[in-house]
Order: structure tokens, then sequence, then C-alpha cells
């Protein structure tokens, strides 16, 4: 029976980490006036072993199912299905057969229960192995999984962080305001030689050794000459051609079948046209806005600016604080969760985000400039800080006795939503059928434990100035955010 079938399910309701003699003591632990003994070995202190005694009694409801189930399955001359005698199945089909199925619905029960009783907080799916089985006297088996391990939160309201001033500078407004201007800008024929910040349109042919590459060709391609978003070398090329003007050029090509190979371009500017920015005046407020003057558009504008600058401010204060709380407390790390984390997160990487654009992992460590050995070693930096940031915050979610309400997970529920680009009704559908309501109640909890660390702290911008963040719904959610980011949980 060593080789049983299993499937034990992580329990719920954990009430908390084993106390220290319970991680100390093996002992037995009587489950209320039954005989099922269990006792708990602290293997490190991520991991335990649990073995439990079970009397053979006890599993008398998990073998009338097996019979049942097997009478349902089987057929044998001159019974009924489902009126099978258990001598028959027995003698037809083993004894074997019966206990391996009885023994299979049994455990994730009695596992439970020996979690519960130690209270401890179970991490991912245990390890079982059954060591006895005698038909009629015992069960034993022993059940090796990660636990959350007890963390020890210090007073952190002595934690000190300077983040940048929010300063917003006639430049910065100016800026903004051009911004909105080129939204508005049209676009005309020219008769004459393409100059920086016109659009042309080319036709494009590519060759490599020679030959024109079957994806090589592309007609009525409009380009921003400046821009950067087409081939190397480009600007150069065009720049100074009139309609019906053509150049040569080399260039390294991004995509297709010969990407990153250097081919010669032939580029042929069918035609030129200007791009005319709108004036600067009032009626270009009111065309752009739903102001009458452009003194009151920069007015919004810098208003604007200033609410972001102090979004940012903020986000950055919370990773401030977060990576200095982090450092106060000391983290045990669970290997097998850890080597968990990174598989996922290299998995989420190379077959989600690089897939959905066509790109490989070798390309993108070329991009990025990285060697196999430096990802690999920034992932698993990466996977336990947001190991640890879950630990730690979780942990201060139960001392602080931190709650989510109704309208803030709606809200959370909400982003994530646009987020992912789904409906709410639809994002909230599939939350609800993947059974991850917790996961997203967890997520806001933290957000909640987050800013309140954020609140005790001490936060100075670079003019030497505090900075009062209010624990407000907007910082809660940017503070949820910020732990999105850590934990490698975005939407």
């Amino acid at each position: 029976m060593q080789a049983a079938r299993l499937c034990v399910s992580e329990p719920g309701a954990v009430r908390r980490s084993a106390t220290s003699a319970d991680r100390q003591n093996p002992r037995s632990q009587p489950q209320g006036d039954r005989t099922v003994k269990s006792a708990v070995e602290t293997l490190n202190p991520t991991r335990v072993r649990l073995t439990v005694e079970v009397p053979f009694e006890e599993l008398k409801a998990s073998l009338d199912a097996a019979y049942k189930k097997i009478n349902q399955q089987v057929t044998v001359k001159g019974f009924r299905q489902g009126k099978i005698p258990a001598r028959v199945i027995d003698q037809r089909f083993g004894r074997g057969a019966v206990l391996e199925e009885a023994v299979n619905d049994a455990l994730p029960k009695f596992y439970t229960e020996a979690v519960n009783e130690a209270e401890l907080n179970p991490l991912g799916q245990p390890e079982v192995d059954i060591t006895e089985l005698k038909d009629g006297e015992l069960l034993s088996f022993t059940a090796e999984v990660d636990i959350r391990p007890a963390l020890e939160i210090p007073d952190y309201s002595g934690i000190e962080v300077t983040v940048d001033a929010v300063e917003v500078t006639d430049e910065d407004v100016e800026k903004s305001v051009e911004q909105l201007r080129e939204r508005f800008a049209t676009t005309s024929p020219v008769e004459r030689a393409a100059a920086e910040g016109d659009i042309v349109t080319v036709d494009l042919e590519a060759k490599v050794d020679g030959e024109v590459l079957e994806d090589g060709v592309a007609a009525d391609v409009d380009y921003t000459i400046g821009s950067g978003q087409l081939l190397d070398g480009i600007d150069d090329a065009v720049t100074g051609l009139e309609a019906g003007g053509s150049a040569t050029f080399t260039s390294e090509l991004k995509g297709g079948s010969a990407e990153g190979k250097e081919a010669e371009i032939s580029v042929t500017v069918k035609a030129v046209k200007a791009r005319e920015l709108p004036a600067l005046d009032d009626e270009f407020a009111q065309l752009a806005s739903e102001f009458d003057t452009l003194d009151e558009l920069k007015a919004d504008s810098r208003k604007r600016l200033e609410r972001m600058k102090k979004f940012d401010q903020a986000t950055q204060a919370q990773e401030k604080v977060l990576d200095e709380l982090l450092k106060l407390v000391e983290v045990p790390m669970p290997e097998k969760l850890l080597a968990d984390e990174v598989n996922t997160r290299k998995h989420n990487l190379e077959h989600h985000q690089l897939g959905q654009i066509g790109m490989n992992l070798e390309k993108y460590l070329e991009m990025q400039g990285k060697t196999v050995e430096e990802f690999e070693a920034e992932l698993k930096e990466q996977s336990e800080k947001g190991i640890k940031t879950q630990f730690v915050l979780d942990e201060i979610v139960n001392k602080e006795k931190v709650s989510v309400g109704q309208d803030e997970l709606t809200e959370h529920l909400v982003r994530r939503a646009q987020s992912s680009g789904m409906a709410p009704d639809q994002f909230a559908q599939a939350v609800v059928e993947q059974g991850q309501v917790p996961m997203l109640v967890g997520e806001v909890a933290r957000g909640k434990a987050l800013a309140t660390v954020v609140e005790a702290a001490t936060v100075k911008d670079s003019a030497g100035e505090i900075v009062n963040l209010e624990d407000d719904e907007d910082e809660v959610e940017a503070a949820t955010e910020t732990v999105e980011a850590a934990e490698g949980t975005e939407a």
C-alpha cells in the first residue's frame, strides 16, 4: 500500500502556526474522545512531519463508501448491480482494492484533523506515505508538508524613508500642454523634401545576401521621421527626399524570418505630409478641453500633474517602507515553495508575457544584456521578496486585526478587471468559479497592512519636509498595487 494514490487538499480555517512547544516536542494528540493519535516533528523552521495512527474502526465509513462505489462500477453474475455482498467483492476483486479505495477516501480527513489539531499553517500539498496498514487493526501514515514559519514582527514605527519632493515646474506644464497639442495635430501633403517631424508614406524592400526576403516587402507604410519606430537608419535615408525619391541603407532587421541579420533596405518615398499643430490660444483650450481659456487649461494641467506626482510619491514611500520593513524581519524560506514560485514566474514570462509578443527567452535576455545565470539569480531574488512580503504582511494583518469590507473588495475587483481587460461582471464570475475570492481578500488585506506601516513610519521628502500620506481608499489601493508588484501578482 505504499504507492496508494493520494489526493490531499490543503485544509482551510487554520488558526495559527504551531507554538514553539508544538514544534519542538512530538506528541500524541487525542482528537476529542476518539483514539486517533497524531504527532508533529519539526524538520526545519518551515517543514514538519505529521505521524498519524488511525484505529481501523475509524475507517468504517470510508470502507462502506468504497464497497458502495465498487458496487456501482462492477457486475457479478447472479447479483443485481449495487447489491453485491461485500464478501463477494472481496473474493472477486480482492480486499486490497477495497482498502486502497477506503484509505484514499479517508486520508484527507485525518490529515486535515491532524493539521488543525497541531494548529499548523500548511503551504501546498503534503507528501504522504502510508507506513502501516493492518486490515482490521490499524492505519498509520506520515505527511511531510511545508508550513508558514513563525514570525516576530518588531516595532516598525521607527522606520524612516526619504522620497522625491512634489514639484511641478512651468516646464512640466508646458510639456503637458504640448503633448495635448500633439493629439490635435493635422497633416497635409506638401511638395518639398521630407524633414524631421514629417510623415512619409514609403514602400520598403529588404534583401539579405542579394535575395529579396519573402516577408521583406511592405507597401504604403506611414512613418514619422525622427520617431525611431521603424528601422535604424531610415531617418537619414528619407530626410531630404521628395515624393518619388528613393534611397538604400543597411539595417539590422528587428523581426521576421531574418530577424537579427543585416539587410540592404530599399526605400521609396511616395508622399510627404507635414504635421500642423494648432495655435496655443483660447480657441485651442476650448477645442481640447472643457475650459474657456488657455490659462485655465494650464492651471488644470498643473493640478493634474501635482496629483500624479503625489501618487508617485506615495508609491515610492510604500516601496521604500516595505523594503525597510522586510529588513527588520527574519523570514525562513520554504525551499519547495521558493522553487515553485521561481518556476511559476519563469513560466509566466516565457509563455505569457513574451509569448504574446512573439519573443523567446533567449532574445529577451539578449535585449536585456543579461546572462542566464544573472536572470535566474534575479528571478530567485524577486521570488524570495514576494514570498517574504506575503508572510510578513499576513502576520501584520493578524497582529493589527485588519479586516476587508465589501466596498474595498469590490473596488479592488473592478481595478483588477480593468487591468486584465475584462468586464467587472465577467471577471467577478471567473474569480468566484475559480475559488479566488480569498486570494483577492488577502491582497486587499495586505495592502491595508502596508498602509498601516507607512502611516506609522516617518516619510520625508528630498527637501527635508515631512510627507503626510493619509490612509484613505486611494492610499490603500495604491498600497495594494505596491504589494502586488512585490509579490509578482499583478493582473
